[in-house]
């Protein structure tokens, strides 16, 4: 026996001893997270998605020029140390961190700055469609917000702007700003958003893509910020069914799963061998109306669909109180918002009022797009889709449930193809410009406004709101513009989620951020 067990424990320091990747369960353990998710990535290019299950990758391979706080959005240094702007708003000064450098070789400089907002500011809608979203369009374009970037010196950045922009500075810390190594970009060519091999300077390069299965990363030797990352490798693991991620976390099979099934909670909360994470909630999910195609063309109609949907029997089915039901575009926890407004309610006989007042006595035809992944402010869209189905058809209105891959069910949305569709917005910045002029603006059209919402009145205050410095005087351009939107009602704005994530209990040094792209370099186990 004693020959047996001195046998064993050879083996196992032997075991020990192989290399991360190639060696025993144990050993991936210490130098390799597993983080299972529901959905793949669309693209790994920052700039080209908006999508969370791309930025979710991105985010640990691009650093910005300043980022958020460990857990909220507050603005802190990152590739920029410093930064000053003038007192009329048209110009920032931003100093650059010295000795910093790309995953391939090349140094990171202000000329690098540069090269990233040109190839941005150059690009058109279908390509780079969030730049234009936060700037205002593209070179060019009359509401393009940046005039130019110079490198004033090695380590120095100027933007100067056309017109004060107040969230400037929260929207350059945003994922998708991610600067990249112009060697990289030049030499990858079409193939950078699919593999961006030694693009950027953060903690994690990429390693490989396998579509609808996993993304690699691996630990970045030369990284600027010495003693990160903790572990050697990150795989996000693409497992699309709640219940089946969650298994595979009590197996041992990942370490980190999101999109936790609220109804989980309690079980994993009782699991001596799990922990439980909740994200700060800063989230809408809503159900869009495609404002070009009748009926929604008419604003009776999108009234009748607020009180057809009974929203609280949504959180009590599928978010086990981790939610609250929404009446405005913005969550209460962004500055400005509008709680004076009185949410629609669940009312199907008002809702057959308004089909009749739009000459639709006996309903009509649609079809109800859901989701084919699970997303943070919206556990399961095909069943929430099914509920919704259910609520019309009490008022008269037959809705045939469809859905597509979830890059192509962005696409086709994003192109107006939908009657109505089941999606969401995870804030990106913690200012309300973000959520209101991000995705219900006409500049946003054919990009974040899904639903080709237009309102001279709502794009005047936001441009105003957006270029008014006086933080008191923006909130109220906000609260104004909230009041139209609840008025002209382009969404159902349906739930504000608390997304709950779960790990294993040897797990430290995870941090779930607001806007769900977590940074994963303090990660390690004990």
């Amino acid at each position: 026996m004693l020959l047996l067990l001195l046998t064993v424990s050879t083996v196992l320091v032997g075991c020990g001893e192989e290399s991360s990747g190639e060696g025993n369960e144990n050993d991936d353990k210490m130098k390799q997270l597993i983080f299972g998710r529901g959905g793949d990535s669309v693209k790994l290019d920052p700039i080209a998605v908006t999508d969370g299950e791309s930025l979710k990758v991105t985010k640990n391979i691009f650093e910005t020029l300043v980022d958020f706080g460990k857990e909220d959005t507050e603005i802190k240094p990152l590739l920029a140390t410093e930064w000053e702007a003038s007192s009329d708003g048209l110009m920032y000064t931003f100093k650059l961190r010295e000795g910093v450098k790309f995953q391939d070789g090349t140094d990171f400089n202000a000329e690098a700055v540069v090269y990233n907002f040109e190839r941005w500011a150059n690009g058109n809608k279908e390509e780079f469609y969030y730049y234009g979203s936060m700037f205002g369009g593209f070179k060019g374009d009359e509401g393009h917000v940046i005039e130019s970037v110079t490198a004033t010196d090695e380590l120095t950045v100027e933007f100067k702007l056309k017109r004060p922009q107040a969230p400037f500075v929260k929207n350059l810390a945003m994922s998708p700003f991610g600067i990249a190594s112009p060697t990289a970009i030049e030499e990858l060519g079409d193939k950078f958003a699919d593999g961006p091999k030694g693009a950027g300077t953060g903690p994690f390069q990429f390693v490989e893509w396998k579509r609808n299965d996993k993304v690699v990363i691996e630990k970045f030797d030369d990284y600027w910020n010495e003693g990160y990352p903790k572990v050697d490798q990150v795989v996000f693991k693409s497992i699309p069914d709640n219940t089946a991620r969650y298994n595979a976390l009590k197996a041992g099979e990942i370490d980190l799963a999101d999109g936790i099934n609220p109804t989980d909670g309690e079980s994993v909360e009782a699991d001596d061998s799990l922990q439980l994470f909740k994200r700060p909630s800063m989230n809408v999910g809503y159900l869009g109306l495609t404002s070009t195609r009748p009926p929604f063309d008419n604003k009776l109609v999108r009234q009748a669909m607020n009180y057809a949907i009974d929203k609280q029997a949504l959180i009590d089915a599928f978010y086990s109180g981790q939610a609250l039901t929404a009446k405005n575009p913005i969550p209460p926890v962004i500055a400005g918002y509008n709680d004076a407004i009185e949410e629609y309610e669940y009312n199907p006989e008002k809702a057959k009022e308004l089909l009749a007042e739009a000459g639709l006595a006996d309903g009509f035809e649609m079809e109800l797009w859901a989701m084919p992944v699970p997303r943070p402010y919206m556990p399961d869209g095909e069943k929430a889709a099914e509920a919704i189905q259910a609520n019309l058809a009490d008022v008269g209105i037959k809705a045939e449930i469809v859905s597509y891959e979830w890059a192509t069910y962005l696409e086709k949305a994003r192109n107006g193809e939908a009657d109505a569709f089941l999606l969401g917005w995870t804030g990106d910045n913690g200012d309300p410009d973000n959520f209101l002029y991000v995705l219900l603006d006409e500049d946003n059209i054919g990009s974040n406004n899904y639903s080709y919402f237009k309102n001279d009145e709502t794009h005047k205050l936001l441009i105003e709101a957006q270029s008014e410095l006086d933080e008191a005087k923006r909130i109220e351009l906000y609260k104004e513009a909230q009041e139209i939107i609840h008025e002209e009602a382009p969404w159902v704005p349906l739930v504000h989620s608390t997304p709950i994530l779960a790990g294993t209990k040897d797990l430290k040094g995870f941090y779930p951020h607001p806007t769900g792209s977590d940074k994963l370099h303090e990660v390690e186990f004990e």
